[in-house]
């Protein structure tokens, strides 16, 4: 079988990132369009639980009432659950808030990749009037009159408390989510009874039908950008909202209408509701709707639940513990 890997404009996977999988584990999966989440993640253990306590404070926003956690809780898989985010004074955002979890591992972050780090992500939701509503002098104001943070950056940072070490921070922790250990996983690693013999089936259709043209790698996505309606116009009698416009709101040509980054398929099967918009609440019919806007498929019940039991499959652990 030949796998086809589609790159839209510069979605090659930076090498730092590709350097996160040893050269030893991509000769070991060779044969496989996806690669295990490794069981080893290497990041700065004190900056991340720096980070970890920043992720969870809610004075980066500008009534102290909206921490990263609210719309990422690691509780319930890194999301909130709902369609969009609710920010501060219950503004309701734009897209939907994507999982926190392995986003090291995406070339680009938000929806349309304007971020092109983690670090540069953290400023987005900061600065945003409908998310945090926040701005950087205000922060560094709060951060710096507090009795823990000014020596805690003084101990890991030798100019304290700034924005790009506040960003660092987050980032840091951020790096620290994965969730290796997935079923998925354990049978890419050599436990052939790890999956249901309909998750195995719904992995070859997965193959078959092309859906690992777009998820691939060691995300199942999140390494290029892809439009929204390939062999179907998805948006034919849909509102031409902004949010749906997706990376033409950055570069303003017509090619990149309804084109977004291609998210990432780990633990979907606990992070609904489903697309950019947050519009699908149920794995199936989301299944259904990309197999015919995407791979021109009308897919069979038999093949939506094949397909659903493999996605099932790749819900990972966090702290040992499969999430939920």
């Amino acid at each position: 079988m030949t796998y086809l890997y589609f790159f839209y404009e510069d979605s090659f996977i930076p090498k730092k990132q590709i350097d996160l999988v040893s050269l030893n584990q991509q000769r070991l999966y060779s044969d496989q369009p996806i690669t295990p989440i490794p069981l080893l993640n290497p990041f700065d253990k004190r900056k991340a639980a720096l980070g970890d306590k920043l992720f969870h404070e809610p004075r980066l926003s500008r009534n102290n009432s909206v921490a990263c956690a609210s719309c990422h809780s690691l509780f319930t898989a890194g999301v909130d659950r709902l369609p969009v985010s609710i920010g501060i004074n219950g503004a309701l955002g734009q897209t939907n808030a994507p999982t926190i979890f392995n986003s090291r591992y995406n070339f680009r972050q938000f929806w349309d990749g304007r971020a092109s780090s983690l670090e540069e992500q953290v400023s987005g939701p900061i600065n945003n009037h409908q998310e945090m509503g926040s701005n950087w002098q205000e922060i560094l104001i709060k951060l710096k009159s507090d009795k823990y943070y000014p020596s805690a950056f003084k101990q890991l940072y030798n100019d304290g408390i700034t924005e790009v070490n506040i960003a660092n921070a987050i980032a840091e922790f951020e790096r620290s989510l994965t969730t290796p250990n997935s079923l998925f996983d354990q049978y890419l690693r050599g436990n052939k009874q790890a999956l249901s013999p309909d998750a195995l089936a719904g992995y070859q259709k997965f193959i078959d039908y092309g859906c690992v043209s777009c998820h691939q790698g060691v995300n199942l996505g999140g390494n290029m950008f892809q439009k929204f309606g390939v062999t179907e116009d998805y948006y034919a009698n849909k509102e031409e909202t902004k949010s749906n416009l997706g990376r033409y709101n950055l570069t303003q040509r017509v090619q990149d209408k309804h084109v977004f980054k291609v998210p990432s398929l780990r633990n979907i099967a606990v992070t609904g509701p489903y697309f950019h918009d947050g519009s699908i609440e149920k794995l199936p019919e989301a299944i259904s709707i990309m197999g015919y806007y995407q791979l021109g498929q009308r897919l069979t019940g038999k093949d939506i639940k094949q397909l659903c039991d493999f996605l099932e499959s790749l819900t990972g652990e966090w702290q040992g513990v499969s999430l939920k």
